[in-house]
Order: structure tokens, then sequence, then C-alpha cells
């Protein structure tokens, strides 16, 4: 709990920029979660948005207990560590604060993860230009080619699982009563929206922890050597876990401001996601959000920062190609997947902007 009398001034407002992101990126995000549940009306909105709030935060519990924090560890590493500064953490957020309130203004589903993420990397890139007039070795490639590959595979993921998850409930329920079994989806849907409630908090909570950790671990290694820093002395590869032992509050206040954020709501992306895509009914819901679940579990246990945006999305134009192709409305789709695919290149180049202002300052 030593951190706010060890840390200098610019590493104070990063943390508090980057619980700012992370309140931005519930209420961004909360459509993931409740978009179905209030489009089937087995909750009303203010019922759901508390309802994925809570099990948000309820996922602390859960890596706390054993499933760690993989993909936060993964978020601090996709820049190699000496392109790192604090001047390059700050215009990474700023670009990616800006990009996530432009997108949820224009009710925009983009992924809050790439968008953190561009900013990173082009801040980061911009750096090393300036510094050292070189792009060579910035982009930690490991990390981050599994990010980009899982653009599409998240997505194709969630959308298989959802349509062959449909296609068996539909099997199994074939001489169910259609109201009788329309009851029970409304009560499985509480249980699966909160199972991805569970992945979305997990996922994009970690995401602003990896941010905090790249800022501390940053700041530790540009003290001087005499300083005789732990983090200095330490292999790189244990630096991340190092920091979330010993700045416990980071990973709880991360879940706790990604909580209070979906409780805000998106309505905007709420209609876009419930409604524009696909007609969802519960047994629809159920599936969606179960694949969407099965996706973010996957991907945690894996490292993956993945976006629960495209994940779920992706589940829910599943479980509308099994009625029929012409059921997905692919306009609307094709319009979500221009802005996944532009989030990160334009993330990275306004932040290389931002990171160019900053360093005029």
């Amino acid at each position: 709990m030593d951190l706010i009398l060890d840390f200098p001034v610019l590493l104070v407002i990063i943390v508090i920029l980057a619980l700012i992101f992370d309140y931005i990126n519930g209420f961004h995000d909360a459509a993931n979660s409740i978009a179905t549940i209030v489009a089937t009306k087995v909750l009303t909105p203010f019922q759901a948005v508390l309802w994925a709030a809570f099990f948000n935060f309820a996922a602390y519990f859960i890596a706390k207990a054993g499933a760690g924090f993989a993909v936060g560890n993964t978020i601090a590493k996709t820049v190699h560590e000496d392109f790192i500064t604090l001047e390059v953490i700050l215009a990474g957020l700023i670009a990616a604060i800006t990009w996530n309130l432009l997108t949820w203004k224009l009710g925009i589903p983009s992924s809050s993860s790439h968008t953190l993420i561009g900013g990173f990397m082009g801040a980061a890139l911009m750096h090393a230009w300036m510094e050292y007039q070189t792009f060579e070795h910035v982009i930690n490639v490991a990390k981050v080619l599994p990010i980009f590959l899982f653009i599409f595979l998240a997505p194709f993921i969630g959308m298989l699982m959802a349509y062959i998850i449909t296609l068996a409930i539909l099997w199994i329920c074939r001489r169910t009563n259609p109201h009788k079994a329309d009851k029970w989806f409304k009560k499985l849907q509480l249980v699966s929206s909160a199972l991805f409630s569970l992945g979305h908090g997990a996922n994009d909570a970690q995401k602003v922890m990896g941010i905090i950790g790249a800022a501390v671990i940053s700041y530790h290694l540009s003290l001087p050597a005499e300083a005789n820093d732990v983090y200095q002395a330490m292999d790189a590869s244990l630096r991340f876990d190092y920091f979330v032992d010993h700045y416990e509050w980071v990973p709880i206040t991360s879940f706790i401001f990604i909580a209070l954020g979906t409780l805000s709501g998106g309505w905007k992306i709420v209609k876009t996601m419930g409604s524009k895509i696909t007609k969802v009914t519960p047994l629809e819901g159920v599936a969606a959000e179960t694949a969407g679940a099965f996706t973010l579990f996957l991907t945690e246990k894996l490292g993956i920062p993945v976006s629960t945006t495209h994940t779920i999305t992706g589940a829910i134009i599943g479980v509308g190609i099994t009625k029929r192709i012409s059921a997905v409305r692919w306009g609307v789709t094709i319009s979500l997947l221009w802005a996944w695919i532009l989030t990160i290149p334009v993330s990275a180049l306004f932040a290389a902007l931002v990171y160019w202002v900053v360093s005029l300052i």
C-alpha cells in the first residue's frame, strides 16, 4: 500500500487515467453481457447492469483463487521493456480513452482491448523512432501475433460454438412444449449471462492491470543503479508476478472500476448488439452467451487478451445463421467488421500523435 508515497506525479496520473479507462471500458462493453438478456426481456436494463456488474467484480475472486492474471501479463509485455516509458503509457491511455468515448458516442461496439493495445504500441513506436530512429524490436511479436490472430479467431470460435450449441438445444428440445421451453430458457439466460460477465470481467479488468504493471515496472527500471531496486535485479519474466503480489490493491481496484463502469450502462451499443444484428430469443440468448463465455474462458487460460465485443458479436451471428443466412443483418455486421479492423491502427496512429505532442511539452 505504499503507492502514493513511492510514485512520482506522472505515474500517479497514469494510474488514475488507467482506472478511468477501466471505468469507460465497463460502460462501453456493458452491452456485451446484457444486450441479449435485455433484448429478450428477461431483465430490465437496470436489473441487467446490476447483474452484469456483480459478476464482473466476482471474476476477481476466481482469478485470485487460482485462474491467475495471465492476460494482464501479456498486455504488460506487448512492447519490449527498453521502449516503455511513462510518457509512452500516458500517450497510449489518452488515445485509448478518446477512441473508446468516440465509438461509444457513435454506438459502435469496437474493442476496448484492441484500443488499449493499439495505443500502447503506437506510442512506443513513435518513442523508438524519435529517440533511436528505428522501429526494430519495439513490439514483442510473440505476444502480439496471437492477439492479431484472435481478432478473427475469437468471433469465429464464438460463432461456431453458438451455432453448434443452438442446433444441439433445438434437437434436445424438439418435443418440448414451446411455451414451457421459453420459460426455462429465460431462467437459464440468467446463468449464461452471469458466465459471460465473469469472462468479461476477468478478461478486460486484467488489461488495465497490465498497463499499470508496465508503468510501475518501467518506473523502477528507470531508477539509478545505486537505488538497488529489486525489479532491476529480477529476471524480466518474473517482474509482473512480483508487481501483482506486492500491489494487491491494483487487481481488486481494476475489477471494482470495470464493475462500476458496467453499472453506468451503454444503451446505444445495447441496441446494436441486441437487435440490429439479428432478432434473439431466450433460447438463442443462452446459446450466444454460453458460446461467448466458453471462448473467453479458453483465451484467458491461454493468456490471450481478446475482444469481448468481437466474441459475443460472433456468437450472436452464430445463432442467427441457424435460422437462415438472411436472418443476420450483414450490412450492420460488415460495418462492425470495419470498426474492428481499424481500431488498432487508428488507435496506434492517434497515440503516436499524442506521444509526439507530449514529448514537446
